[in-house]
């Protein structure tokens, strides 16, 4: 039996519906494409000195206006960190630094009130990671790093060490299952921040103030593509889930910077593969302190 021919208006209409989803496909494409990547910013400071000129509110528009997705805080003393999480407890994550004042920088391992210090802080409040503080050498084998260790170990939170390559070394055989980030990559070039990964798989870099990982031209960080340094490029690669962004507010001019460091940063991932960059802009970030973050509570 011969099968009845299709009318020609309905072959019409199901092209035109046929084309109206292709078009509506492909909008949504060029709209998710035209998004700008979400940044979790794994490194930023909110002290004393900042909250003096730039309150809660405006530094958390500033958040916003970077189109942040999460942002890491800490603060000395950690009164800045409250302020931020308590204003936007949506994006704020706080991290529970050793400092009570910026002197403590210089002093805090030969001080061992910090130990209370930081016990009283963490019963009061919760917090996805322990840092950013400044260790090197054997420094990080005194009773005070070791006091911060552990108090990470009871509580399962990520240890934020500015340091060099010994020092996280040391806190690795204090707590072989810890979970570090490494600030700034340890300053170290590519070749020796890809042997520390490989050697330690729980260990993730942040590459706050750096520029060497990327060069953008003038005019590009507004949406453009940068250029990825070779060398990094192999580290990224290699190593796509372990490298995170962030800006590092460690003065009250940076915060001015976050906008336009989100930017950079935009235009330079662009030169990398798109699932690479989405990992380095902020799936790391997630993956390494999404769980502690659902646990956040402004206060116990």
């Amino acid at each position: 039996m011969t099968p009845s021919p299709i009318p020609r208006r309905s072959l019409l209409l199901a092209g035109l519906a046929g084309g109206a989803a292709l078009l509506a496909t492909g909008r949504r494409a060029r709209a998710v494409a035209a998004a700008p990547l979400p940044i979790f910013d794994a490194h930023l400071h909110y002290s004393h000195d900042a909250w003096e000129r730039l309150s809660a509110r405006e530094a958390v528009a500033l958040l916003r206006q970077a189109g942040l997705k999460r942002a890491m805080v800490s603060s000395s003393n950690d009164e800045g960190t409250q302020r931020l999480h308590a204003e936007a407890p949506d994006l704020v994550l706080p991290v529970l630094r050793p400092y009570r004042t910026r002197g403590d920088q210089s002093s805090w391992l030969r001080d061992e009130t910090v130990i209370g210090h930081m016990e009283q802080r963490l019963a009061r409040h919760r917090y996805v990671a322990l840092g950013e503080y400044h260790v090197f050498g054997t420094e990080a084998d005194g009773p005070v790093m070791r006091a911060v260790v552990r108090m990470a170990r009871e509580r399962g939170l990520v240890l934020h060490s500015h340091s060099d390559a010994d020092a996280v070394e040391r806190q690795f055989v204090q707590w072989p299952e810890a979970r570090i980030l490494w600030a700034h990559a340890g300053f170290d070039p590519p070749d020796n921040v890809r042997a520390m990964l490989r050697r330690h798989p729980n260990l993730w870099c942040d590459l706050a103030f750096r520029s060497d990982h990327a060069r953008v031209e003038a005019g590009s960080g507004t949406g453009g593509r940068g250029e990825v340094d070779p060398a990094w490029r192999t580290a990224f690669l290699e190593f796509p889930d372990r490298f995170l962004v962030g800006t590092d507010t460690f003065t009250p001019e940076r915060w001015f910077y976050v906008v336009e460091h989100a930017r950079w940063s935009r235009a330079w991932l662009a030169d990398l593969p798109h699932d690479v960059a989405e990992r380095i802009a902020w799936r790391n970030g997630e993956a390494l302190v999404g769980a502690l973050a659902a646990r956040l509570t402004v206060a116990r």
